[in-house]
């Protein structure tokens, strides 16, 4: 979930957080805001109500979809972790139970084979998440990550839980977000990619990140901008055959790397570079280093596949 990279995945991921606040926004000027009962965060969804209840929802809270049939027995087993833990979680997402059989264009429309197979809708976006009863362990990591990327990456902090509203009373809506310090700026960066003005994007998280160093969104946001700035105007054939060519040339490498990464091919930018480690030395290690952990950025620092390129970072360095 962590993202693929390529130019379309950033700018509709910017585009999302943006419609995301601006639903927020407008449900708090119409008077939303009010809690939901915890029997609240467990529907039932069909066709007609998919809009509604799973895509403008998802502006506000991410919304986990368990397709099941009443005939499917793994789907016994896991319908019911699945529920119990929506209450448990107290409202960062709310748990959308779809009847394949009373729903066919929607299994079709999602390309589901089997059920139960689980998926998620974030700020509008679908994110497959697990197909078959899988253990609750894997379940719960699979929510953490899931709650953490729509918080961190589409403002997404979830639903108002009181245990003591009546269930389906009042409005329905969360309360929405208060505006940050750098929500002008952040728009801006979402302005300039929407635009193609990649520069004005770096400039512009530059500007949070020179007041908030630690600002996550602007971090993100400024590794994938460079990163895309980078490739822009690149003749991938060109830069592919000068690193099969040179495999000691450090900046050829790190160039592949970069396209390899904005095409999505994650784990071959990571093992290029740390091969490129292993054997280069002084200034040349140094930069292929300082990239990995630019490319390690854009992907995330929760992501399994970082956390496992980390490891084989530090074994091509001592």
């Amino acid at each position: 979930m962590s993202g693929v990279v390529d130019l379309a995945a950033v700018k509709a991921a910017q585009e999302a957080k943006a419609k995301a606040e601006q639903a927020r926004a407008e449900a708090a000027r119409q008077g939303g805001g009010g809690a939901v009962s915890p029997a609240d965060l467990v529907i039932d969804v069909d066709e007609s109500g998919f809009e509604r209840d799973v895509l403008q929802r998802s502006t506000e809270v991410p919304v986990v979809i368990d397709f099941w049939a009443e005939w499917c027995e793994p789907c016994k087993q896991l319908s019911p972790v699945l529920e119990r833990l929506a209450v448990e979680y107290d409202g960062r997402f709310l748990l959308a139970k779809i009847d394949v059989d009373a729903n066919q264009m929607l299994m079709q429309q999602f390309g589901i084979q089997g059920i139960p197979a689980v998926f998620a809708v974030v700020a509008g976006q679908a994110l497959p998440l697990f197909q078959g009863a899988a253990g609750e362990a894997q379940i719960r990591q699979t929510l953490d990550q899931l709650v953490q990327v729509a918080e961190q990456r589409f403002g997404l902090t979830g639903l108002t839980v009181d245990p003591d509203a009546e269930p389906g009373g009042g409005d329905r809506e969360a309360a929405a977000a208060p505006a940050g310090p750098y929500d002008a700026l952040l728009e801006a960066a979402v302005q300039a990619l929407d635009s193609g003005d990649l520069a004005g994007a770096v400039q512009a998280y530059r500007n949070v990140l020179a007041d908030d160093p630690g600002n996550p969104e602007a971090k993100l946001g400024l590794a994938q901008a460079e990163l895309l700035q980078r490739v822009q105007g690149a003749d991938p054939q060109q830069v592919r055959k000068e690193a099969a060519e040179k495999p000691q040339d450090a900046a050829a490498q790190i160039a592949a790397a970069d396209l390899d990464l904005v095409g999505g091919h994650v784990e071959d930018a990571f093992g290029r570079l740390i091969d490129t480690v292993a054997r280069t030395a002084g200034d040349d290690r140094d930069a292929v280093r300082v990239r990995l952990l630019e490319l390690f950025e854009v992907v995330g620092a929760d992501d399994p596949r970082v956390i496992a390129a980390r490891r084989a970072l530090a074994r091509a360095l001592f």
